[in-house]
């Protein structure tokens, strides 16, 4: 069978591209459709169907565009209710394509429209089951998402129905069957995702707690329903444009790719109400940055950051990239939701430091750094990891304030003594310097190399705490 898996790392998604006998299917497509579109005509096949496993949440799909620019139809299981054009399915539904078969299983949990899409080649063999966020590699999908959209929904009602799904439809599947899920990990769509992207169904059943033969329904909520964080605040907002729909990609790239001088990019931030966007490097951001701009990096989790710290999809963004990055940007915006860039700094940083305009600096320290002043004193230490990362070792001492609940918890931060900031690498503390300095503290730096370099210093640190092992 022709299966190909296209995974995008910061996003920790998979979309799957599906061909046979020049027809093919594109199964949760990100928002850019280029290289789906691109990848076909390489096969000099026809995109025939977009099918969607549920409304996701972690990133808007691309089924509209597709459709748009191929003609596709789109496909969403059983209960889905989009408001647009799209067939929804019925539990059992088989789809041609090629000499292929797309058969819809029904597994509500994750949401009540998830389905996953059972792969039949061409000689009649179940081939494998692409699982959406039903079923990941080392895990399932949280069931506490819907609620933010429908109320009654509870975590609690989705976990059964997921239970249901998974003893009654998927594990009575063929152990021989190659899971393909949507994410892998790093994504916020589960808790313990393992870094493989597909296994075999069997193996699955052995190693998955989820998914453990004797165990009971009350045990499955239990061991699914502890731990969960908070979901971003984006994930409802994600929802909603992927069931109503959104404007074409063409569009927010065209709004979005408007070069400006630094006389009219700062213009725009004093009119507006648009938040400058700073995407470099946090050593560069450091050395020099547009006052009252934030840092979150492309070369970070940058999409997953931004649906964390700015709560509105909706907000209009001020682009301050390197050269030749805008695009990039613009796109990875674009994935979660963020559609409303109105511009960016033509020639970025640089051109607005040669233009002789004011611009602001964020102190900094090694581990090594650290260290020193350690020795004469015990600095003021703010751990902004997560709780999970904080809870598994820690400088003795520090505080954890996990940096998307920053906002929420800046009377911790004091103005009238200095502190310092750390995370793992350095790329967490500058968002949090940035969101700081721009709020009007200016009494504290941040650790460049974060916590793995603490763990190389003599720093007193906590011993390691064994996370709690699930059912």
């Amino acid at each position: 069978m022709k299966i190909e898996q296209i995974y995008t790392g910061c996003l920790a998604h998979a979309a799957y591209y599906l061909e046979s006998a020049g027809e093919a299917a594109i199964f949760d497509p990100l928002r850019e459709v280029g290289p789906y579109i691109e990848r076909a005509k390489k096969d000099k096949a026809q995109i025939k169907y977009v099918f969607e496993t549920h409304f996701h949440a972690d990133f808007v799909s691309g089924h509209l565009d597709l459709k748009k620019k191929t003609g596709a139809q789109i496909v969403f299981g059983p209960t889905a209710k989009p408001g647009y054009e799209a067939i929804v399915a019925e539990d059992g539904q088989v789809f041609k394509v090629g000499d292929y078969q797309v058969k819809v299983i029904h597994t509500p949990g994750h949401t009540m429209e998830s389905t996953t899409y059972l792969l039949i080649d061409e000689k009649g063999k179940k081939h494998g089951i692409i699982t959406g966020d039903t079923l990941f590699i080392g895990d399932v999908g949280r069931p506490d998402l819907a609620q933010h959209v429908i109320s009654e929904l509870t975590e609690e009602k989705l976990a059964g129905y997921l239970f249901d799904s998974l003893r009654n439809k998927i594990m009575t599947l063929p152990d021989d069957l190659i899971v393909y899920p949507n994410h892998g990990a790093g994504s916020a769509c589960g808790k313990m995702m393992s870094k493989e992207t597909t296994d075999t169904l069997g193996h699955q059943k052995k190693v998955n707690y989820a998914l453990r033969a004797d165990m009971t329904k009350e045990e499955f909520k239990e061991a699914l329903l502890t731990g969960l964080t908070t979901p971003p605040g984006y994930f409802p907002q994600n929802v909603l444009m992927n069931i109503k729909g959104y404007e074409s990609l063409d569009t927010v790239m065209e709004r979005g790719e408007n070069p400006m001088s630094p006389e009219a990019f700062e213009a725009a931030a004093n009119e507006t109400d648009a938040l400058m966007l700073d995407t470099r490097n946090a050593a560069d951001f450091a050395k020099g940055h547009v006052p009252n701009s934030i840092n979150i990096g492309l070369e970070g989790n940058f999409a997953q950051w931004v649906g964390e710290m700015i709560p509105d999809v909706k907000q209009s963004i001020l682009l301050i990239t390197y050269p030749d990055k805008e695009e990039e940007a613009i796109t990875r915006l674009s994935r979660v939701g963020y559609d409303h860039t109105i511009g960016f700094l033509k020639g970025g940083f640089e051109q607005w430091k040669k233009s002789g305009k004011e611009y602001e600096t964020q102190g900094r320290l090694t581990a090594a750094e650290l260290e020193k002043e350690y020795r004469n004193s015990e600095p003021l230490l703010f751990d902004i990891r997560k709780k999970s990362e904080y809870d598994s070792e820690h400088v003795i001492g520090a505080i954890n304030v996990p940096l998307n609940e920053i906002n929420s918890h800046l009377a911790q931060f004091p103005k009238d003594k200095p502190f310092i900031l750390h995370c793992g690498s350095g790329y967490r503390s500058m968002v949090a310097a940035s969101i700081l300095q721009q709020r009007g503290w200016s009494n504290f730096r941040d650790v460049s190399d974060g916590f793995d370099g603490i763990k190389e210093t003599g720093i007193e640190r906590s011993e390691y705490i064994c996370p709690t092992t699930l059912l």
